[in-house]
């Protein structure tokens, strides 16, 4: 997402995007439509037509999409992360996740489910009227349809993970008509949910440009996402040949520019969240806050603390320890020294802010698609298909970069094991390690030496539907097994 499309952030169409609704948990019924005459006045134009798509992106940018919730879903919850910050503060229901303990009444899922669907509902609006626009040119309304496909397509990706079929709402519900309220409360099969995203993503590589520097969605982040999507599925050639579609990019030579200002949208960039600093509705809400260093030379609230763990996972030589995690009596990449009496150990390095540390609002991105991962996913893809020599060489593409040289793995079952380890050590902090755990089927014995933490093998492959929908569903869709 381009920064200066954040500055407006497309709230214009609010009102047709509203977030209330009969339905608190899946917003698929908004109060208002856009007018028709505000399609030709308003919209009926490149720059109304762009306005519809921006606005989806500019969902990742809340709190309930991108922040609290989520890190807590996908980092505090696995064995990368502790909850942190004080023994006082739960963070709602942090220590709750933390220790595995979570039931449907977590708030966590609630956000999670919600604000997706939220996001869903934004691109089925610009699905809806982007065709309408006549006076908008077709070859941007085609991208535009491609970019809107593509995000339903991440967000639904978000959802099957974490809480397997859930509701396929495809297009804008119409308040009272009985089928769309039926659409928007029944689960779906995974498998079912799997296959739609399969289509989106497809019909978005179809449509959408080449690289071209990494603010919005493009054909490379299609194809990679649709690797991703498959490599779940177990999909192995299918996720080797999608790998193969993802040219044009190529490994940044320091893994710690990644994640500076310089190095947003770099080379390796596939596909990321941007956010602007120092104004409040331009950056991802308190994402860096929230994992900010806490203490007298701290910035933030100290949430989603690295584990001791994680820390001991890397070599001496990784240069990715210290450019994933901030310890302290440590000088930052800028100059900025955090002291011996912070509240916790160690920070997460991914989320600092360095032209903005002491604001909500900062300049912070998230990486959700980067060639690194695209190179692991080759590589795990072409070893379960008993390609293993072969596989290798785009391990150690990964690993070099790193400064550990080649791995000495050599037999399937030792790469298997290897490629895992790297996605773990690569990805740190970037949302996959809980769902790499559970698809992998790792969870139960890394999560029991995370503190002897216990994994319920046939209940927590899943997260619980929130027990507010499951009650307003009303029969129409189960809870989750063991909620």
């Amino acid at each position: 997402m381009n920064k200066k499309y954040i500055i407006a952030a497309a709230f214009l169409i609010l009102g047709a995007v509203n977030q209330s609704c009969s339905n608190d948990f899946i917003d698929v019924s908004p109060t208002e439509a856009i007018p028709e005459s505000a399609l030709g006045e308003i919209y009926n134009n490149d720059e109304g037509a762009n306005s519809l798509v921006t606005a989806i992106y500019a969902k990742f940018l809340d709190w309930n999409m991108s922040t609290f919730a989520w890190i807590g879903v996908t980092s505090i919850v696995s064995d990368d992360a502790d909850k942190g910050s004080s023994a006082s503060d739960s963070g709602s229901d942090k220590d709750i996740l933390d220790a595995l303990n979570f039931t449907a009444a977590t708030p966590s899922f609630k956000e999670l489910f919600a604000s997706n669907y939220q996001g869903i509902n934004r691109c089925n609006q610009a699905l809806k009227y982007l065709p309408l626009l006549d006076k908008a040119s077709p070859d941007l309304r085609k991208r535009l349809e491609g970019e809107a496909k593509f995000l339903r397509a991440f967000m639904y990706f978000t959802l099957v993970r974490s809480f397997g079929g859930v509701p396929l709402v495809d297009h804008i519900s119409v308040t009272g008509v009985e089928a769309d309220k039926i659409m928007a409360l029944t689960r779906r099969s995974k498998e079912d949910i799997y296959a739609f995203i399969e289509k989106d993503l497809k019909e978005a590589a179809e449509v959408l440009p080449t690289k071209t520097g990494g603010e919005r969605a493009t054909k490379g982040a299609a194809h990679a996402l649709l690797a991703k999507v498959y490599l779940y599925q177990k999909k192995w050639q299918l996720a080797v040949d999608e790998s193969n579609l993802v040219t044009g990019y190529s490994l940044t030579a320091n893994f710690q520019d990644i994640y500076k200002v310089s190095g947003e949208n770099n080379a390796e960039s596939i596909f990321e969240i941007n956010g602007s600093g120092g104004t409040g509705g331009r950056a991802i809400q308190q994402y860096s806050q929230v994992q900010g260093a806490r203490g007298t030379t701290g910035w933030g609230w100290g949430f989603a603390t690295p584990t001791q763990g994680l820390y001991d996972a890397y070599s001496a030589g990784d240069t990715r320890r210290d450019a994933t995690i901030i310890h302290r009596d440590m000088t930052l990449y800028d100059g900025y020294y955090v002291g011996p009496n912070t509240d916790n150990k160690f920070y997460n390095y991914k989320a600092y802010s360095s032209n903005y540390r002491d604001q909500a609002s900062t300049d912070v991105n998230i990486r959700y698609l980067r060639y690194a991962e695209v190179l692991l996913i080759k590589a795990e893809a072409m070893n379960e298909l008993g390609q293993t020599s072969s596989a290798i060489p785009f391990l150690n593409q990964v690993r070099q970069r790193a400064g550990i040289g080649g791995t000495t793995a050599s037999s399937q079952a030792d790469v298997r094991t290897a490629i895992w380890k790297e996605r773990r050590l690569e990805l740190a902090f970037e949302h996959d390690r809980w769902f790499d755990l559970v698809r992998t089927g790792q969870a139960a014995a890394a999560m029991a030496a995370d503190g002897g933490k216990v994994f319920k093998v046939g209940t927590h492959e899943l997260f619980p539907l929130p027990q507010d929908f499951i009650m307003e569903a009303g029969g129409l869709s189960q809870q989750n097994p063991g909620y």
